[in-house]
């Protein structure tokens, strides 16, 4: 569903085996438009699974996922991050040899990277239209850089920052395709306990400057029950419970399965 404030994810009933194991079983949530949603669970419980399936590294066997009237279930990997679908990994994948600002810049060329002969022609001949792309994409680089407080090491090479400006420089160049729905996969990973205070008031800054959704799969449980409005839990590929941060935190099969007794 869309309306004038963004479109919803929707996942209906989800199922995916690999073999004989069964990452997720008949797993369905929506994700409202302009939303912060939480995606818990212990290891091996399915939400790397599920990002993959809905970012179209891999098809579900059975089920749908649709952001706003797009069926993400039926497109290739590029065609779901033109369509408005942006993600990060578990682990850091800069470009370690470029600058803070080339790692964004390549990132918008990306995006732009589907209209083929057309901007090949324009970026051989230096149009008027491709330079006016360029200080677009560079523009708008930079706002993103002030965004996360890393304009200041635009010129630096990436692999010289500190372990959390690279955590958060990652979500910045996702954030050059400029998406709708933003996918954190433990951004939180590494991070000092101010560090992850900071990502949260930047996760919700995020949000609210851009207007988009994001969906957190993060072990930082401290950070989802504060950042998140809706968290959903699964175990072995299977929903356990679903609901407001504060219902999630007092749910016996949550404490059993994840939160455990010092949680």
């Amino acid at each position: 569903m869309s309306d004038e404030n963004g479109a919803e994810l929707v996942v209906d009933r989800v199922t995916k085996s690999f073999g004989g194991l069964r990452a997720v079983s008949d797993v369905s949530f929506t994700v409202p438009a302009r939303s912060i949603f939480g995606l818990i669970g212990p290891n091996g419980a399915g939400k790397t699974t599920l990002f993959n399936l809905i970012t179209g590294v891999t098809a579900p066997d059975s089920g749908s996922i649709r952001f706003g009237d797009v069926d993400l279930a039926r497109l290739a990997p590029a065609a779901i991050a033109s369509s408005g679908v942006a993600r990060t990994f578990q682990n850091v994948r800069l470009f370690g040899e470029l600058t803070v600002l080339e790692n964004l810049l390549v990132a918008g060329g990306a995006r732009g990277a589907g209209r083929g002969h057309a901007r090949l022609l324009s970026a051989l001949f230096r149009t008027a239209r491709y330079e006016d792309g360029e200080r677009a994409a560079r523009s708008r680089a930079m706002e993103l850089l002030r965004a996360f407080h890393l304009d200041g090491h635009a010129e630096a090479r990436a692999t010289s920052l500190a372990y959390g400006h690279q955590r958060r420089l990652e979500i910045a160049r996702a954030m050059m395709l400029e998406p709708k729905l933003l996918l954190l996969d433990e951004p939180a990973a590494g991070l000092s306990t101010q560090e992850a205070d900071d990502l949260e008031h930047q996760i919700r800054a995020l949000r609210d400057r851009f207007a988009l959704a994001i969906v957190l799969v993060e072990h930082n449980v401290r950070l989802v029950m504060r950042a998140c409005e809706r968290v959903h839990v699964l175990d072995h590929g299977e929903t356990i419970a679903s609901g407001a941060p504060a219902e999630v935190q007092r749910d016996a099969r949550v404490v059993s399965a994840y939160l455990g007794d010092g949680a």
